[in-house]
């Protein structure tokens, strides 16, 4: 049985957990093997991330939980400003989506994407941002059905042909 047909999208519940909590340590390690696999390289994801860069109130990690406990998705955000990665002041930015493939459809990631601006902009944050990759279609389809728009690239992987950044204002 598919978890489409045994998971109401109604029945996950969002929980705040801290980016080294068990749950969120065994997701970003399923995201990042799935980066791997997409772009042939084995680290996944290079960019620097510690769990103090997700402590509210300069930033916040959501995991959505199934019945019984399993956790189905993920994704979160850290504070940015004016740096010589290309971010500006006031930036937001998002880390570590995620939706397992056996809880994809749900609309998972929109739930987490709008709790995680509404807690940005309540923090002060006027502008979310992310990173993103030409083969993560799926992924710059749900930020431009979003209202997130190609922007000048920024961060980590800012020189990388691959990467596409976007942005909306919060």
């Amino acid at each position: 049985m598919s978890i489409h047909s045994s998971v109401a999208p109604e029945a996950v519940a969002l929980r705040t957990v801290p980016f080294d909590h068990a749950d969120a340590v065994a997701l970003s390690d399923r995201v990042l093997r799935e980066y791997a696999e997409r772009y042939g390289d084995p680290e996944g994801d290079a960019t620097p991330l510690d769990a103090a860069m997700f402590a509210p109130p300069r930033g916040l990690y959501v995991i959505a939980y199934g019945t019984g406990g399993t956790p189905l998705a993920t994704g979160g955000w850290r504070t940015q400003d004016r740096n010589d990665e290309g971010y500006a002041d006031g930036d937001a930015e998002l880390k570590r989506m995620y939706v397992t493939p056996e809880a994809r459809g749900l609309g998972l990631a929109r739930r987490i994407l709008a709790v995680l601006e509404e807690d940005a902009r309540a923090a002060g944050r006027v502008r979310m941002v992310l990173e993103t990759g030409v083969k993560q279609p799926e992924a710059i389809a749900l930020y431009t059905s979003s209202g997130y728009e190609p922007c000048a690239k920024f961060g980590h992987y800012r020189f990388d042909e691959l990467s596409r950044c976007y942005a909306k204002t919060l």
